[in-house]
């Protein structure tokens, strides 16, 4: 039974939910802001994801903010932030190129 639990732990969940990001201040706009995004996935991969998106480099500042509110973890899960935080069906994360709120 333990082994068996084990197993089921460490699969990864392939669900997928709808990221949508909004810019802040003078943060550019996205063309495209919706994104469907594993669960499994770490917030970490999502700011990985948005760098990428935006063409921003390693060390240029990037903050995130989830409903305009607090800045997640990057070691919090998609799937945690989604199922307390989520809105019209849609995870929303602000960023901004500057620390708007703590």
């Amino acid at each position: 039974d333990g082994l068996r639990a084990l197993d089921q732990y460490k699969k990864k969940d392939p669900t997928k939910v709808v990221v949508r990001f909004k810019a802040v201040g003078n943060a550019p706009i996205m063309k495209q802001n919706f994104f469907k995004v594993t669960v499994s996935n770490r917030f970490q991969a999502v700011i990985q994801f948005l760098r990428k998106e935006l063409g921003w480099k390693q060390g240029e500042p990037l903050y995130t903010y989830i409903n305009l509110a607090f800045s997640p973890a990057p070691d919090d899960t998609v799937a945690n932030l989604y199922r307390s935080f989520a809105t019209e069906g849609h995870l929303i994360v602000n960023y901004s190129t500057t620390q708007a709120w703590g």
